[in-house]
């Protein structure tokens, strides 16, 4: 399974913000410039947080982004599923009913097929695995080091 970068990107960033706390909003290019990453492809991902309601933004020459609930609020599933989508990960599209079991009869293939099954249980699996997991279990597991470097590299960059 792979998910894209952007959902790395997220989960940094709503780290992030979540550690700068309610002071100020945090522009794109701050946040990108941090983390070394193209400003335009970030604001992507910051956009799609902010539509799914982890993210909020405030407009405007002092705008930016500040998380919109309580990191204990914000699940990694929540990110997952805001940058790449809610679809299924694996998407059955029943090939066993062409080429050789072209030829089968048809109550053959009322029972879901084996492959999808198995597919969709480890896919439950994973999704409550991150969904279990928040924001702020991240905090929690995360250096009290790291999260006081965001800090003072954010005050000393501020506007």
């Amino acid at each position: 399974m792979r998910m894209s970068a952007g959902v790395e990107w997220g989960l940094h960033c709503c780290l992030t913000l979540a550690w700068l706390g309610d002071a100020e909003a945090v522009p794109t290019a701050r946040l990108a410039a941090f983390f070394e990453l193209p400003p335009a492809y970030l604001n992507k991902q910051l956009q799609a947080l902010d539509r799914a309601g982890i993210l909020t933004s405030t407009p405007g020459a002092r705008g930016g982004f500040r998380l919109a609930r309580a990191p204990e609020r914000i699940t990694l599933m929540d990110v997952v599923a805001a940058v790449d989508g809610p679809d299924d990960v694996f998407r059955c599209t029943e090939i066993r009913q062409r080429a050789g079991g072209a030829s089968a009869a048809a109550p053959e293939f009322r029972r879901p097929c084996g492959i999808a099954s198995a597919m969709r249980r480890a896919e439950m699996v994973w999704r409550r695995e991150l969904a279990a997991q928040t924001l702020a279990d991240l905090m929690a597991d995360a250096s009290a080091a790291s999260a006081e470097r965001t800090r003072r590299h954010f005050a000393r960059t501020s506007r």
